[in-house]
């Protein structure tokens, strides 16, 4: 079978790229994507007939197999220097590591986020401990890896996320301390075989930082001072990981994506942004193109990268978004530059990237309403992709003076 690399090179013969390349050049200004991309319509309704028992498991795998191979190559063709299979294997971006067998041990817990337009999603509650990860991450990269010889990107979930499992009480025996030391050596151990599996960068999806700083009675968990937590848990997570592992691990915020519609669009980025710059991360993906104001964004990013540099040695990397998931509306290349150089007026080129604001599909089943279609929002989505790769050329271009 050929890889899709964009070439039309074979993979057989090649040497996929080790996992865990952190370092960027200078004169560099990279992009990536942040995770998810819709599903084809096939293979959401393959999960659905899988789960009413229309189909057999090997139908599925099929269908999932069809749509990785179809995601690498679009991915490839945009031109994009890392690739992923979109998460076309998860049911969501939170719950994969529960599997797909857990029966009794979890159920349906309490409200995680409502959205701009009136929907809610729930948080899986584990109902007896203890918890461990029984899928991982570093499964979709061992899939993904001999299919391309494109470098892989893998999004894994946050030890924040899987925090709101288990209440502050605990369960019975099982304390809240004995969970999250659970979840902190699960959600390390997902990173490194990711990197082991040929993954040369991981993002851990932070969707819910700006979300908790909204009190809403409709997400009892939310609120400021959960946001500190969260914070100390990534940080735990990260200190567990060898340095050239830790140099290549991201963090991503933004408002929400999903049914078109955000979660926490509203909450001001300015409350958010100094106690992100906290987690000590290789680099981080900010969500800003569709903010009222995205050059402000960067303007905050900028204040914090000036501040992190009186105190660290080597300031993180921000890949700003440039793409919104929520919307059919293209981008352009040359939008796309024209916001990477303002950036650059707040954000030190050597320290600057492109990236989409959101996963464009964190969960399997997703309707799009402002697209009409999965299939039409997956083909959006790759689009966009190529329109963000050539626009950071472009900025590339000009801000290098070439």
């Amino acid at each position: 079978m050929s890889a899709p690399d964009g070439r039309g090179a074979g993979a057989a013969g090649a040497t996929p790229p080790a996992g865990g390349g952190g370092a960027w050049r200078d004169d560099e200004l990279p992009t990536e994507a942040v995770g998810s991309l819709p599903r084809p319509a096939s293979l959401q309704r393959a999960v659905l007939d899988a789960e009413t028992g229309l189909v057999d498991a090997e139908t599925l795998r099929d269908a999932q197999d069809r749509a990785v191979r179809d995601t690498l190559a679009r991915f490839a063709e945009t031109g994009s220097p890392l690739v992923s299979d979109g998460e076309q294997r998860r049911q969501s971006f939170s719950s994969y590591p529960l599997g797909t067998s857990f029966a009794g041990d979890v159920r349906e817990g309490p409200v995680f986020a409502v959205f701009a337009d009136g929907h809610h999603r729930v948080i899986p509650s584990l109902a007896r401990g203890p918890f461990r990860f029984r899928s991982w991450a570093a499964d979709d990269v061992a899939a993904a890896r001999p299919l391309t010889r494109l470098p892989l990107k893998q999004a894994v979930v946050s030890p924040s996320m899987l925090s709101l499992m288990v209440p502050a009480e605990g369960l019975g025996d099982y304390s809240r301390d004995a969970f999250l030391d659970d979840v902190v050596a699960g959600c390390g151990e997902d990173i490194r075989r990711s990197f082991a599996a040929g993954a040369s960068r991981v993002s851990i999806d932070f969707t819910e930082g700006r979300l908790a700083l909204r009190r809403d009675l409709r997400a009892p968990w939310a609120g400021p001072e959960a946001l500190s937590g969260f914070i100390d848990l990534i940080n735990r997570v990260l200190a567990e990981l060898a340095p050239e592992h830790r140099s290549a691990v991201g963090v991503h915020t933004c408002p929400g994506n999903d049914h078109d519609s955000a979660h926490s669009a509203d909450v001001d980025y300015a409350a958010l942004i100094p106690e992100l710059f906290q987690i000590e991360a290789g680099y981080f993906l900010v969500q800003a193109a569709s903010e009222k104001e995205p050059d402000r964004v960067a303007r905050l990013v900028g204040r914090q990268l000036r501040q992190r540099a009186r105190t660290s040695a080597a300031p993180p990397r921000v890949l700003l978004g440039v793409t919104d998931p929520t919307s059919p509306k293209l981008e352009t290349a040359a939008e796309v530059r024209d916001q990477l150089v303002r950036a650059a007026r707040f954000i030190p080129v050597e320290l600057l990237g492109s990236t989409d604001d959101c996963g464009f599909s964190p969960y399997l089943i997703d309707e799009k309403p402002k697209h009409g279609s999965p299939d039409f929002a997956r083909d959006v989505a790759f689009a966009k992709i190529a329109a963000r790769v050539r626009g950071t050329r472009l900025a590339q271009q000009e801000l290098s003076g070439a």
